[in-house]
């Protein structure tokens, strides 16, 4: 018998000041010509949001502890590892994910013509089809402080399959 589950994430980011040359990446890929996120890792917003998700179906957090220890201890600023980690909780637990739905929420960029490229690297870091992975973003018409361009806010809502022997 095969139980369906879902859990969601968020994570949030400010702006570096527009003087830093940090990158700017969401959901492993590089925006050109945007200023990054604070934060000490890479910042990747999408993909902190999605491990936060994966953590809700595996109940084992990876934000915070771990990956305090692996970026300032180890210097991992990956949040690609991050991410890898929180997929390996997923065995224990007996889930795999079947779906993964993303809304971003930010007044910039403009991240119309990235959204393909970013399917493709989620997809292809979660080992799932494209078509799996649902990619939406907004610019929350001014009424936050993303909405406002001061950084960027993503939602994620995973779903998942737990099979009981």
């Amino acid at each position: 018998m095969q139980i369906s589950i879902s859990a969601i994430g968020q994570d949030s980011h400010r702006f570096e000041p527009e003087n830093s040359h940090k990158p700017l990446i969401l959901g492993g890929v590089v925006v050109p010509q945007a200023r990054g996120l604070c934060g000490n890792s890479d910042a990747d917003v999408i993909l902190h949001a999605l491990t936060n998700a994966v953590s809700g179906i595996s109940g084992v957090n990876i934000l915070g502890k771990i990956s305090d220890e692996l970026c300032l201890e180890h210097g991992v600023t990956d949040s690609r590892v991050y991410l890898k980690k929180a997929l390996e909780t997923l065995s224990p637990v007996k889930c795999q994910l079947t779906h993964v739905s993303i809304s971003v929420e930010a007044q910039k960029p403009h991240l119309a013509r990235f959204i393909p490229k970013i399917k493709q690297s989620i997809a292809s870091l979660l080992q799932l089809p494209e078509t799996c992975i649902g990619l939406t973003a907004t610019t929350g018409e001014g009424l936050t402080g993303f909405g406002r361009g001061e950084g960027i806010q993503v939602f994620v809502i995973v779903s998942a399959v737990k099979v009981q022997s």
